[in-house]
């Protein structure tokens, strides 16, 4: 005895009623989600503030320990004289490791044949589905 396939029409049907659905709720839950994330973040200038003002780097209350770190986050204004700068020291470590895709994908198509010593690709499939057009 054979199943009988699910006609694709069904299914693309129930695909973009779960896809809608699924939507739905990220809309809600991501709203919620950043209403109580602005909430924290007002406490959480509160309490640098407090701390700074204390010049505490770490205060222990009754409800947790509140720990003020520094952060430093470095960036370039100014690409072509920083990828000139980490030539010249022979800096590479500077940059976070990691391909740029579409970048490859265009300098593997103007320089056929040429290709980087360990470089590996993966190819997956995906489905999609649109709405019917009338």
């Amino acid at each position: 005895m054979t199943e009988e396939a699910i006609p694709l029409d069904t299914l693309a049907r129930v695909y973009r009623k779960i896809r809608d659905r699924v939507q739905l709720l990220t809309k809600e839950y991501e709203s919620q989600v950043e209403e109580l994330k602005a909430q924290q973040n007002e406490i959480k200038i509160a309490m640098k503030d407090q701390m700074l003002a204390l010049g505490s780097s770490s205060i222990r209350t009754s409800e947790g320990t509140i720990i003020l770190a520094q952060k430093v986050r470095y960036y370039t204004d100014d690409w072509d004289s920083f990828k000139t700068f980490v030539v010249e020291h022979e800096a590479l470590d500077l940059f976070e490791k990691r391909i740029h895709q579409t970048n490859m994908v265009t300098f593997l198509e103007e320089n056929p044949g040429v290709v980087p010593a360990g470089l590996n690709s993966m190819t997956e499939y995906d489905v999609s589905v649109r709405k019917p057009t009338k």
